[in-house]
């Protein structure tokens, strides 16, 4: 198993209502079962593919983060239903992307 794949990010909440919304993930160092505070994330997306729409997306920009190790988004969920939240990070020391996908419920 290859260092990257010791990393995963992991949703604050599974759960965000419709329309806009504020989105937190942590980006977690299994080995050691501590946040990575000083990653840089360049890729983000934000779809319905979990629904089977994925050209259903949704607009998404980071935001500042008061948390270390916590990464926010502000994202418009146009509709109820599931999303798929992938991200894609490189961490310091580490050779490589860290690349993970997550799945939320955006309700009313």
């Amino acid at each position: 198993m290859s260092a990257l794949e010791e990393y995963a990010f992991e949703l604050l909440s599974p759960e965000a209502k419709s329309g806009e919304a504020t989105l937190k993930v942590r980006l977690l160092d299994r080995r050691i079962a501590k946040t990575v505070a000083d990653a840089l994330i360049f890729a983000s997306r934000l779809d319905m593919a979990p629904d089977g729409m994925p050209t259903m997306t949704g607009k998404l920009r980071p935001e500042a983060s008061t948390e270390p190790g916590v990464y926010a988004f502000r994202a418009n969920l146009s509709m109820e239903g599931r999303w798929r939240l992938s991200l894609a990070a490189k961490v310091p020391g580490e050779t490589g992307t860290v690349q993970d996908q997550l799945s939320l419920k955006a309700v009313e």
